[in-house]
C-alpha cells in the first residue's frame, strides 16, 4: 500500500502543479481567445478537485502501477502519455463534433499538453514510488 499511496502523491504533485500553471499562466491568454465566451468566471472547485483525483488515479492505476520497478520509466512514461492524449481527445474531439466555432488548434494544443503532462506526472509519481517504497 506504501508504494500505491507514493505513486498517487507524486503524480498528484506534478499534475496539479504543472496543470495549475499552464492554466492560469501559459495557456490562459489561448483559452480566453479560443473560448473565454464559454469560460466561467470562476471555476467549479469541487469538479476541479473531482477531476484531479480521478485523473491521477487513473495514470496510477493504468500507468505507473504496471510498470513495475526501476527501470520500467520508459513503459511508465509512454503509457501515461497515451492515457493523456486519449482521455483530452475524447473531450476536445467531442466539443468539436458538437459545438459551434469550437477551435481546432485550442484542441490539438490541448491533446498535447494531454500528454506531456500525464507523462510528467507519472514520471513524478514513479519516482516517488521507487525513492519512497522500493521493491
Amino acid at each position: 500500500m506504501k508504494r500505491q499511496l507514493a505513486a498517487y502523491a507524486g503524480t498528484m504533485v506534478v499534475m496539479v502543479g504543472l496543470d495549475l500553471l499552464w492554466l492560469g499562466v501559459v495557456a490562459k491568454p489561448m483559452y480566453q481567445q479560443g473560448i473565454g465566451h464559454l469560460m466561467a468566471v470562476k471555476p467549479n472547485v469541487p469538479v476541479a478537485v473531482l477531476f484531479y483525483v480521478l485523473f491521477g488515479l487513473g495514470l496510477v492505476v493504468f500507468a505507473v502501477l504496471p510498470a513495475g520497478p526501476a527501470p520500467g520509466w520508459g513503459k511508465t512514461v509512454s503509457m501515461a502519455a497515451l492515457f493523456g492524449f486519449f482521455a483530452y481527445a475524447t473531450y476536445d474531439l467531442t466539443n468539436l463534433s458538437t459545438l459551434k466555432q469550437w477551435p481546432i488548434g485550442l484542441s490539438l494544443i490541448d491533446m498535447a499538453w494531454g500528454a506531456c503532462v500525464s507523462a510528467a506526472a507519472a514520471a513524478g509519481g514513479k519516482a516517488l514510488m521507487d525513492w519512497a517504497a522500493p521493491l
